[in-house]
């Protein structure tokens, strides 16, 4: 047996050796050897071998071929395996070359396809402008044939003598014979008609196309027209064979013209070029590019100058879709009267209301004093509707007082019988005349036994009001809230006076109204207190607010009912809104959400801009002169959170009213709804406490303050937070110093004592003689020292004071210059705490 077994050696012999030689610089040279591989080739059975083979297995068996012609180590299983794969492959390249030759076929049908609409597309296009073009020559014809005749006519006129030569030679070209030579004239006309018959088109249309010859020679060294050029050539071609040569009229626009607009923006408006509206701004001494604004009284000689309409806009032109026409007479129906209880503190409005409504709201309220505005509607036996508000009479709630005047029709004035006028008395009375609303004056408490109705309508004369019993023109009625006593009556001066008033509105019209209060509940988030002025209120109505915006989700009446729609003078509570608006608010009902949302965003952006004009208008040296006079004056920071707008309003007014040149209460911020722990943070980077008034602090609010160290304090009586806030303000003020005399002494003899220095000798005069007290050395009443002793000495005995008439030593501490006959003045210091006024 051999080493290899009847199997051949692996060598190389598929290569094929070759030498190649390598030329470099300065002659040298180099051979490489290269070997190139051949493919191996796949031997492929002859058919006949395969039919051999097929009749040999069918006569004995399986056939698997010659073994010494079959390559060694290749069993008849993988031999029958290969052919197999061979024919499956073979297969796969005949279908395979006959997709290749479907797609190819299909590929040239759809480009002869293509090629013959382009052929038949460009045949129509120079069929048309052929045709085109022959009507521009015959129309040309026509005209040059028209204006040689009127040339022959107007010589013929000229020259009535005809000359013999002439008129033959006429002849002879009226019979047709023909001349001697040919006529320029005639050449230049039978040329052009070669040239129409040659294809009827001159070369200008392919003199912007390149051509193969032109890229070869370098397009004649010049530079060739773009395809967009030859467009405009072939317009202006087309425009002039159709006629389109006459100018075109101005078209005159509208063009809307804001506060600023830019340059490139006009003069897109006015369909101008931007070139001509910078050369037009130049001429004017206007330096401006096409990205700068220009204002609109610029704007408006611009457009003016362009020979257009300017329709000048405004940011504020968004509030333009609140609907403020006026309403027909005849769509006004009546309406319920508004009426505003106001007046002093504790003199029983509430009370008074209550007796009306037959409710009991001040025992719910905490310290028994209105806090916040209310809004009722009562019905009175009749069947008439009254709508109520409630303002407080304390002397914080000065703008609750004045808005409610401003959408009242009658002010119904309470004041006790047994405390006649007081300061909220008299300043309910300014809101009254400034609305010009009628008023109504009630005496409460009359069944008291120290009241005195005569005492208030004698008061009342002071502030310019003057009542029927005494001649005027206002009504009065004395009333008990306790007893009920003239309740009919002041109801009845009511109706009265809303008679007279005529009060009418249109309530098919969409609605308005005003913002009575505001509110950030926990479970139904901003809550508002509308007082429907106008129109109805109906569910789903999308409305704007001041600076927020909604749509009516639930209404709710003053008795917690839900209801569907509010009419005219009806107050309800409305839900639905995206943030808490401010009291006193207008709210006015639009058609669309994004109209709303517009209004609202362009409200906010003006009060931003209108704060920092504010503070943009404080000088330079305004801000340093505040800073200088800030420096000696302390500031006490709080937080202050209320349950409704209006309190949190009149509490901050009363916080800036608290302070001197001193000291002063600075809000750091102020808002509805409960303390957060958002407002924890801020009181912590302020080091100020945080109030709450008729709210309390969430879970993580508390937590918050506890880690931090932050106070939190809880309020439900405006009368306690401003004491309490005055009282932490008067702790900032620094003490008040006083000096007390309490002796002189006169010095009688000087004495000098080792290891202490001079010693007096004196006498107390009068008072007596402290060792802690100050003093002072008066000579010839002229203070030469203060400061204070360093010894005091009774005979040979240091003592802490000698009364008046007894002989003492004294030594200053730190001073020696001391005669005889001075006088030593005693005294001591006082600190006194001072307190906010």
């Amino acid at each position: 047996m051999s080493d290899n077994d009847g199997k051949k050696t692996l060598g190389i012999r598929g290569n094929r050796p070759g030498q190649v030689k390598q030329s470099f610089s300065h002659g040298r040279t180099n051979k490489v050897v290269v070997e190139t591989k051949r493919k191996p080739r796949v031997v492929v059975p002859k058919p006949g071998a395969a039919s051999a083979a097929k009749a040999a297995g069918a006569k004995g068996g399986p056939a698997k071929g010659d073994p010494s012609k079959r390559p060694a180590g290749i069993s008849d299983a993988e031999m029958e395996r290969r052919l197999k794969a061979l024919q499956a492959a073979k297969a796969r390249e005949a279908e395979e070359a006959a997709k290749r030759a479907a797609e190819e076929k299909a590929r040239e049908e759809e480009r002869a396809r293509r090629r013959a609409e382009a052929e038949a597309k460009e045949r129509e296009e120079r069929e048309r402008e052929a045709a085109l073009k022959a009507k521009a020559e015959e129309e040309e014809r026509k005209k040059r044939e028209a204006e040689e005749a009127k040339a022959r006519e107007k010589a013929a006129k000229a020259q009535p003598a005809v000359d013999p030569a002439a008129a033959q030679a006429a002849e002879a070209r009226g019979t047709g014979k023909p001349s001697s030579a040919p006529r320029k004239t005639d050449r230049n006309e039978r040329d052009q008609k070669q040239n129409r018959g040659k294809g009827g088109r001159d070369d200008n249309r392919r003199s912007g196309k390149l051509t193969v010859n032109q890229a070869l020679r370098g397009g004649e060294g010049g530079r060739h027209r773009s395809v967009a050029a030859m467009k405009r050539k072939q317009d202006r071609l087309r425009q002039k064979a159709m006629g389109g040569n006459e100018p075109r009229e101005k078209v005159v626009r509208d063009v809307q013209v804001p506060e600023a607009i830019v340059v490139s923006e006009l003069a897109n408006r006015m369909a101008e070029r931007v070139a001509d509206v910078i050369k037009s701004l130049m001429n004017m001494g206007m330096m401006i590019t096409q990205n700068q604004s220009i204002d609109q009284d610029t704007a408006e000689l611009i457009v003016e100058e362009f020979g257009h309409k300017i329709v000048r806009v405004s940011d504020a032109d968004v509030e333009d879709v609140i609907d403020s026409v006026e309403d027909k007479e005849e769509d006004l129906e009546p309406r319920a009267p508004v009426i505003t209880i106001m007046g002093h503190v504790d003199h029983g409005k509430t009370s008074l209301l209550d007796a009306i409504r037959d409710a009991k709201v001040t025992a719910g309220e905490a310290g028994g004093i209105t806090q916040h505005i209310g809004a009722y509607q009562v019905s009175t036996d009749d069947g008439t509707l009254l709508s109520f508000l409630d303002t407080p009479g304390h002397a914080a709630f000065t703008s609750m007082r004045a808005r409610g005047a401003q959408v009242t029709d009658i002010v119904v004035l309470v004041v006790a019988a047994d405390d006649a006028v007081m300061p909220q008395t008299v300043e309910a009375i300014n809101h009254a005349k400034a609305a010009e609303v009628p008023m109504i004056v009630a005496i409460n408490k009359c069944d008291l036994p120290a009241a005195n109705p005569d005492k208030v309508r004698t008061d009342l004369l002071q502030h310019e009001v003057i009542v029927e019993k005494l001649s005027g023109d206002v009504q009065d009625v004395e009333v008990s809230a306790h007893t009920g006593d003239g309740l009919d009556e002041l109801l009845e001066a009511i109706a009265l006076q809303a008679e007279v008033l005529e009060l009418k509105a249109n309530p098919e019209r969409a609605a308005s109204g005003a913002v009575i209060e505001a509110q950030l509940d926990v479970g139904r988030g901003p809550v508002a207190t509308v007082l429907v002025q106008n129109g109805t209120l109906r569910q789903g109505d999308i409305f704007v607010v001041g600076e927020q915006w909604g749509k009516v989700r639930a209404l709710v009446d003053d008795k917690g009912n839900r209801v569907s729609e509010a009419g005219p003078s009806v107050p309800v509570e409305v839900l639905g809104l995206n943030g808490t608006p401010e009291a006193g608010d207008v709210l006015n009902v639009v058609e669309a959400e994004a109209q709303a949302r517009e209004i609202a965003d362009y409200r906010i952006q003006a009060a931003k801009d209108k704060r920092a004009a504010a503070g943009a208008a404080t000088t330079l040296e305004q801000m340093m002169a505040k800073a200088k006079a800030d420096q000696n004056v302390a500031e006490l920071p709080i937080l202050v959170k209320a349950d409704v707008q209006g309190s949190a309003e009149a509490i901050v007014q009363a916080m800036e009213k608290i302070g001197n040149d001193e000291v002063r209460v600075r809000v750091l911020h102020y808002g509805v709804g409960a303390i957060t722990e958002t407002d924890i943070g801020l009181a912590e980077a302020s080091g100020a406490p945080v109030i709450g008034f008729n709210v309390r602090a969430n879970a993580s609010a508390r937590n918050a303050a506890n880690q931090k160290g932050v106070e939190i304090r809880y309020y439900s009586v405006i009368y306690d937070l401003v004491d309490d806030v005055k009282a932490a303000a008067s702790g900032l003020l620094s003490a008040e110093v006083r000096e007390n005399f309490i002796g002189y002494a006169e010095i009688r003899e000087v004495f000098k004592v080792s290891g202490v220095g001079k010693v007096a000798g004196c006498l107390v005069t009068e008072g007596v003689a402290r060792r802690s007290a100050g003093v002072r050395l008066l000579r010839d009443n002229v203070v030469i020292h203060e400061g204070t002793l360093k010894t005091l000495k009774r005979f040979k005995d240091e003592v802490k004071e000698v009364q008046s008439g007894q002989e003492c030593g004294m030594a200053f501490e730190n001073y020696d210059d001391i005669r005889p006959q001075d006088v030593i003045e005693i005294f001591e210091r006082e600190e006194v705490a001072r307190t906010l006024d």
